[in-house]
C-alpha cells in the first residue's frame, strides 16, 4: 500500500497534537506495516524561511518527509489560491501514486489543494481526519464567539455576530463549499463521539464519520513525585500557551488558591509562539502577580517524563470544547489524574471522579474550588490514580487505520 500523509506544519518545528499524531501514525504504518509513502507539512514563512528554488523542502534526515512552502492562505474560506506553487506537487504525487491519500487538517492545504490531489491521483481513496472544527466554524475552528462564548455550531446570525463585516452570502457560500468538497471523501474520521456529533449536527452525513481515538508511543510511566506529609499540591499544564487552551485561567485560579491559604506550586509548560503582543503582555503580567506559579517554556517529546515526575495533577482548562487534547492522554500514560473542563472531548475522555475531575470552563472561581477540593481531600488523589486506564497505543490505532484504509480500497464505488 503507498500513503500520502499531509498535515498543517511539521513536529519538528511545532510540536501540536494534530502534527505529532499524523506524523507517529505515518511512521508507524511505515515502520510497523510495510506502507510506503510521504509525509508532507505545510508551512509558511512564520515557520520556516521559504528557500530559493523549490515549494519543497526537506526537514531532518527522513527522506519521506518534506515541507511544502504554501504561503496567501485565506483562513475564512480555507483558500489557497496559489495553485501556481500547489502544481509543483504533481511530479511528487504522480511518481508515488498513492493508494491512499490521509488529509489530517485542510489549513494552508485549501480546497484548491485537495482538488488537486484528486486530479494528480484520480485512483487514491482519500480520507480526511477532523482534529478541530475549521470545515465548519470560520472562527479558527473553535466553535467559540468572539468575545468567549461556546458555540453550539454554525448559524448564519450567530456567524455574522462574529464576522460583523461579512455579508451573510459568504457563509452560505462557506457552508456549501464545505460540505460539498468534504462529501466525496471515502471517509472522514474524527478522534471524538462529540466531534462526529458536532459534524454531523452541522449537516454533514452521519454515515461518513467514524470514531478513530489518538493514541500514544509507548513509554514507561514517570514514577510518582514523593509526598511523604501526603499532600498532593503540584500542579501542571502542558501544551500551547494562547487564549484557548485557557493558561490564563489556571494562573487567576492559582491566585485565588494563593489568596485562600491553599499552599500548592503551578508549573506552566508550553510555547507561545505566534501570539498577539497583548496576549503576551497579559501573560507576563499574570505570571508575575501569581506567587506561586512559574512558565516552564517550551519543552521537547523527550523530556516529557520528567517533567510529568514533578506534578500529581495535569490540569486542561481549556475555554472551547476541545477535541481529543493529547495532553489528557499523557497524562494517564503517565498515571496523573487530569483536572478539565466540563464539556466536549476533554469531559468525554476524563470521567469526573474517576481518573480526574471536571471544573467549570473559563471560570477561575470555579477551577479554584476544584483544585482546593483535588489538593485538600485526603486520600482523593490515590483513589483517581488507582482508576486510570492506560491510553490507546499508537500501534493500536495505527491498526485501526489500516483496516479502514484497506475497507476502502475493497469497496466497490458507487
Amino acid at each position: 500500500m503507498k500513503l500520502l500523509v499531509l498535515c498543517h506544519n511539521h513536529p519538528g518545528l511545532q510540536p501540536g497534537g494534530t502534527e505529532v499524531l499524523a506524523r507517529n501514525l505515518f511512521r508507524e504504518l511505515r515502520d510497523r506495516h510495510g506502507v510506503e509513502g510521504a509525509f508532507l507539512a505545510a508551512v509558511t514563512g512564520s515557520h520556516r524561511e521559504r528557500r530559493p528554488g523549490t515549494m519543497l523542502q526537506g526537514i531532518g534526515e527522513a527522506a519521506d518527509e518534506m515541507l511544502v512552502w504554501l504561503g496567501h492562505f485565506d483562513r475564512f474560506f480555507l483558500a489557497q489560491p496559489d495553485t501556481y506553487g500547489l502544481a509543483s506537487l504533481l511530479p511528487l504525487v504522480a511518481e508515488l501514486a498513492p493508494d491512499v491519500i490521509h488529509l489530517h487538517h485542510p489549513l494552508l492545504w485549501g480546497v484548491e489543494g485537495i482538488d488537486l490531489l484528486r486530479r494528480a491521483a484520480p485512483q487514491a481513496r482519500m480520507i480526511f481526519t477532523a482534529h478541530d472544527f475549521f470545515p465548519i466554524c470560520p472562527q479558527e475552528g473553535q466553535l467559540l464567539t468572539t468575545d468567549g462564548r461556546l458555540c453550539n455550531g454554525p448559524s448564519l446570525d450567530a456567524c455574522q455576530t462574529c464576522f460583523p463585516g461579512r455579508a451573510g452570502a459568504d457563509f452560505v457560500m462557506r457552508g456549501l463549499q464545505m460540505r460539498d468538497v468534504f462529501r466525496d471523501f471515502d471517509r472522514i474520521l474524527t478522534p471524538s463521539a462529540f466531534a462526529r456529533e458536532r459534524y454531523v449536527a452541522a449537516g454533514w452525513p452521519a454515515g461518513q464519520i467514524e470514531v478513530i481515538p489518538n493514541g500514544l508511543l509507548p513509554a514507561p510511566p514517570a514514577p510518582h513525585r514523593p509526598a511523604p506529609d501526603g499532600r498532593r499540591d503540584r500542579i501542571g499544564f502542558f501544551g500551547h500557551l494562547n487564549r484557548f487552551k485557557g493558561g490564563l485561567v489556571l494562573l487567576g485560579a492559582s491566585r485565588l488558591l494563593q489568596a485562600a491559604g491553599v499552599a500548592h506550586r503551578l508549573t506552566l509548560h508550553g510555547g507561545a509562539a505566534y501570539q498577539s503582543e497583548s496576549f503576551m503582555e497579559t501573560l507576563k503580567a499574570d505570571l508575575a502577580a501569581t506567587p506561586a506559579a512559574q512558565w516552564g517554556g517550551p519543552y521537547q517529546a523527550g523530556q516529557l517524563p520528567g517533567l510529568m515526575a514533578q506534578v500529581d495533577w495535569v490540569v486542561v482548562p481549556s475555554i472551547w470544547w476541545e477535541n481529543a487534547p493529547l495532553v489528557i492522554q499523557e497524562a494517564f500514560l503517565h498515571r496523573r489524574p487530569v483536572i478539565c473542563g466540563e464539556i466536549g472531548g476533554m469531559a468525554e475522555m476524563v470521567r469526573d471522579g474517576v481518573d480526574g475531575l471536571h471544573a467549570p470552563v473559563n471560570d477561575a472561581a470555579g477551577l479554584a474550588r476544584i483544585l482546593k477540593y483535588a489538593v485538600e481531600t485526603d486520600g482523593l488523589w490515590e483513589r483517581l490514580v488507582a482508576r486510570i486506564e492506560p491510553p490507546p497505543t499508537i500501534a493500536e490505532v495505527a491498526k485501526r487505520h489500516l483496516s479502514l484504509y484497506q475497507s476502502v480500497l475493497e469497496a466497490v464505488p458507487a
